[in-house]
């Protein structure tokens, strides 16, 4: 059985497209030998920045030869019909056999497909491969027509047998197989003759070339740890950095370089960040004052002054690069010094959505629900109020211009250099998170809540502006902005039955267009009179009993109270008219406001249950990642209070917790023919059997027995419940397991006796009361 080794030499492929395109080799021409037939024993795929590589063991020495039994019409068909069916069979009459079948006489055809030697498929397949490879990104070059990442220089293609290498007949676009191969550009140029793969590899080696991958990320980390570990120093870890190097380079050298003295004192998020973006150089770091002192660079080549010059030609580099973050930072502390006044101002000008406003109007509404928020998850709400206003401010800074991913870190950099508390530097930074499912939920108050306070806002912004989640595309990422918000509040252990609330408040804060007019802020703001500036009790949601009505049309409208700028401000940005669209009416130093266009009511109402509705689907997605199935998600999700989030996971984590012992899940069989037989009771008595049972009336012990069971698991159930302590009420619950399963062993419902079959179903509703009363059981499924 043959052997096949293909190797695609080329110019230098990106290293981000490498690891994929020799898993794409590996597939394509893997799935098209198959297909013709030809099996294998492995396959394995290499790359590096001049080559994808591609070996075969143990295949089939030719495809095998098929016969393949084909039904075709019946024997007195028409004459066209049995001719079409020949041509597609490429045979003649003679060789069709007729045979008797329950629905007549029909045609069959056995058609014989002989074997194909491998070198002719693995010729085929190749050529298929290479003119349709699947490259991010391609280029065509001189008078050609192939398309690859990089002009294509030789293909290698053998196929080795016991008897020697035969070279696999291929021709694509004038560029000819053979069984040669090149090393190292600079180190050993020119042309490898291979034998097998065995051949292959150790010739590359010799010829510094590192084929694996991961054998080349391996020796970087090795040689990089060793040399820092030297110093007494310790390589930054950055994953996605090395396997980038790792193909950036075919013969790893690495060398250490030290950073000047001028450029130590930068943060060294900055530092990292830098010479990561620019000069894919590793940091290297001081353990015991945690400041970036030196970095290491991977070189493509061994030279004769050991990398003396390669070095200094990279530090020559990297000192202008870090000139520039030098310059941004000490100018962005500079303006942090003053106030952020310059940056706070500058973010008016720069969109947040333009349905939603500026980034400016993203930090007021985010300063007022985080002010609302604070209490809630045991923040100081000032504090709150303030951080969220100065978490955004960093995105006009120069720093944070050059290099976007230290967004949040700067801010918290640069608000600390005010001299601000360090709780309110900290938000700046953490309130961006969790950004994956991996990463690490805020757990400071103040961060809570304005992270809280920035996730809720764009949900709802968006909610509101129907910018929501299709199919796979989520393009604002409100699928991770409602996962961040379940994971603060689960994680982080916060009880908050508001959830809903807070929605709806922000959901009204939003500016509901419809039909060209607006459903202003539906809340009540009160000025202080001392301060002048919005009280901090004034921030209430609105209710729908707390309404006036049109005495023209009788009609429900939204009452509002605002300070005069805020409502002036409003009314022009929406284009509305005092007369015409809203009713004002003085009141001191405040304006009462009655929107006319009374069908935008509750319309905040209606998104926030609708919104809610989505972060219980996500939460869906949290627990059953968690192992807890959706059925019990939902039991729980029914049941009152399922705005507290925290609250909502307690109860499905003990609900579920139960249903995998025997107990629990018997007490799911017994619980559902109870319901059963009640609910077709009462269907046909027309009746409510909900109340009146009586221990007087048992007649069975079972009966007696299970009158005690309940009072003592209700005894059990209602404090545990009040207490939010769902393990004890679910083992409260499941404690009923046994009673019940007796009763229905001994017990018939029906009875024949009126008062005692009433008696007997109002027994059966105290089942159901008392298991409803922890969870949906309805919806358990099974």
């Amino acid at each position: 059985m043959p052997d096949l080794l293909i190797e695609l030499f080329s110019e230098e492929i990106p290293a981000r497209m490498q690891t994929r395109a020799a898993g794409d080799l590996k597939k394509l021409v893997t799935d098209g030998l198959v297909e013709a037939g030809l099996t294998y024993a492995s396959a394995a795929a290499f790359s590096t920045p001049r080559r994808l590589t591609l070996t075969i063991e143990g295949a089939l020495a030719a495809s095998p030869t098929t016969v393949e039994e084909r039904k075709g019409p019946k024997a007195d068909a028409p004459e066209k019909a049995i001719e079409g069916f020949l041509r597609g069979a490429g045979l003649t009459r003679d060789d069709l056999e007729e045979r008797d079948t329950p629905k007549g006489k029909i045609l069959f055809a056995k058609i014989t497909k002989p074997g194909r030697p491998a070198a002719e498929i693995v010729a085929e397949v190749l050529e298929h491969t290479i003119r349709n490879f699947p490259w991010p990104k391609s280029m065509r070059w001189g008078n050609g027509t192939l398309k690859w990442v990089r002009p294509l220089h030789s293909i290698l293609c053998i196929l080795v047998t016991e008897e020697g290498a035969e070279v696999v007949p291929v021709d694509v676009d004038g560029i000819v197989a053979g069984n040669t191969t090149q090393g190292h550009r600079f180190m050993s140029p020119g042309t490898l003759t291979v034998r097998n793969f065995d051949d292959y590899t150790t010739q590359l080696q010799r010829a510094h070339v590192v084929l694996d991958a991961t054998e080349r990320a391996d020796a970087i980390w090795h040689d990089a740890t060793n040399q820092a570990f030297a110093q007494g120093l310790e390589v930054v870890e950055d994953a996605g950095l090395l396997a980038e190097v790792a193909g950036l380079v075919e013969w790893p050298v690495v060398l250490m370089g030290k950073i000047d003295e001028d450029f130590l004192g930068l943060p060294p998020e900055v530092l990292q960040t830098s010479m990561k973006e620019h000069q894919k150089f590793f940091s290297v770091r001081n353990p015991k004052s945690g400041r970036i002192e030196r970095f290491i660079t991977v070189a493509n080549r061994e030279t004769a002054d050991n990398g003396a010059t390669i070095l200094a030609g990279n530090q020559k580099v990297l000192s202008a690069r870090l000139a520039d973050a030098k310059f941004f930072w000490e100018n962005d502390l500079r303006i942090a010094s003053a106030g952020m006044t310059t940056w706070l101002d500058a973010l008016k000008n720069v969109t947040f959505h333009n349905k939603l406003g500026t980034q400016a109007d993203l930090v007021d509404r985010m300063a007022v629900l985080a002010r609302e928020i604070a209490p809630a998850v045991g923040a100081d709400p000032d504090q709150a109020e303030r951080a969220a206003r100065l978490s955004k401010a960093d995105l006009a800074s120069e720093m944070v211009y050059e290099f976007p991913e230290l967004q949040g870190l700067m801010g918290r950099y640069y608000i600390e250099a005010m001299g601000e508390d360090k709780a309110i530097a900290a938000a700046a930074q953490d309130h961006y998170a969790p950004l994956g499912p991996s990463d690490d939920v805020p757990t400071e108050r103040v961060s809570v809540a304005v992270a809280l306070a920035e996730k809720i806002d764009k949900l709802t912004g968006f909610w509101a502006i129907d910018e929501k989640p299709t199919g796979s595309k989520d393009p604002f990422a409100l699928r991770r902005a409602a996962l961040g918000v379940i994971r603060i509040l689960v994680e982080n252990e916060i009880g908050t039955s508001t959830l809903e609330t807070l929605v709806s408040g922000i959901a009204g804060n939003l500016m509901i267009h419809a039909d060209n007019k607006a459903l202003l802020y539906m809340d009540f703001f009160e000025v202080d009179e001392n301060t002048g500036k919005l009280s901090a009790e004034s921030w209430r949601v609105f209710e729908t009993d707390e309404v006036d009505y049109d005495p023209q049309s009788g009609g429900p409208i939204p009452s509002l109270l605002l300070p005069r700028t805020e409502l002036l401000a409003m009314l022009k940005s929406q284009n509305l008219a005092w007369n015409s669209d809203v009713e004002v009416e003085n009141e001191g130093t405040h304006l009462n406001v009655f929107v006319k266009d009374e069908s935008l009511i509750f319309a905040a109402t209606k998104l926030a249950t609708d919104l809610l509705s989505f972060i219980h689907d996500r939460l869906k997605v949290y627990l059953r990642d968690q192992g807890i199935r959706h059925d019990i998600i939902d039991a729980c999700i029914a049941m009152d209070g399922n705005d507290d989030l925290n609250l909502l996971v307690k109860r499905a984590r003990a609900l579920s917790d139960t249903l995998k012992t025997d107990d629990g899940e018997n007490l799911i069989q017994g619980f559902k023919r109870a319901n059963n037989i009640l609910t077709q009771a009462e269907q046909a008595d027309g009746v409510e059997y909900s109340f009146g049972a009586d221990v007087k009336f048992a007649e069975t012990e079972e009966e007696r027995a299970l009158f005690a069971a309940l009072d003592a698991a209700e005894a059990q159930i209602t404090p545990a419940m009040q207490a939010q302590d769902f393990t004890i009420a679910m083992s409260a619950m499941a404690d009923l397991r046994t009673p019940i399963d007796a009763f229905f062993t001994a017990v018939q419902v029906n009875s024949d006796n009126a008062t005692v079959r009433r008696n007997r179903l109002n027994l059966l509703s105290r089942i159901r009361q008392t298991c409803l009363a922890v969870a949906d059981l309805t919806r358990i499924e099974g």
